[in-house]
């Protein structure tokens, strides 16, 4: 029961610390930044993904969604294709180059996928999802001080993300042999 209680009152404290939806992606970045705990955090990232994806034409939408559908049903392949549609389509934006960037990883070509990472961070220096998925491409490839200097650049951004204090001792231990 106090766990209910407690999960209620999370859920009643969200707003507070949520943008209104008309609310700028620079404003929710800075939200983001305060976010008292992971709750107040994960409310915001889903904004902040609705936002990016809202910089989408209704074409480039649709095969984002598409991609990422078929992301979800382990078909990178497919789902590259669709990214590499919506980049061509709107090369400015971000989130398009993000995703690509996963879909590429997934499909084991990690160099397409850093490449593609490089893009989405040029157009958009705040973008944390591009810098968790870098950070696990590093960490794939054995680079242990490339996955934790990604990793606390989206703590920088994002420093509530859930298991992010987990991911970062683990990194650290692996990255600089410390015990922490």
């Amino acid at each position: 029961m106090a766990m209910r209680a407690l999960a209620l009152l999370l859920l009643l404290a969200l707003p507070a610390y949520a943008q209104s939806p008309d609310a700028g992606l620079p404003e929710m970045l800075a939200q983001l930044k305060a976010a008292p705990g992971p709750e107040a955090a994960a409310a915001l990232e889903q904004k902040i993904a609705a936002a990016w994806l809202g910089e989408a034409t209704p074409a480039v939408r649709l095969l984002l969604e598409s991609g990422m559908r078929a992301l979800d049903a382990h078909a990178p392949t497919e789902a590259a294709d669709d990214f590499d549609a919506a980049t061509t389509l709107q090369p400015t934006l971000a989130e398009a180059w993000s995703e690509q960037a996963l879909a590429h990883f997934h499909a084991d070509d990690s160099a397409a996928a850093i490449a593609d990472i490089a893009r989405a961070l040029t157009l958009d220096p705040q973008h944390f999802t591009a810098f968790e998925t870098l950070s696990y491409i590093a960490q794939s490839r054995g680079d242990w001080v490339g996955a934790l200097a990604a990793w606390q650049k989206l703590l920088s951004i994002d420093p509530q993300i859930a298991g992010g204090a987990e991911r970062l001792k683990m990194l650290e231990r692996r990255a600089l042999g410390q015990n922490t």
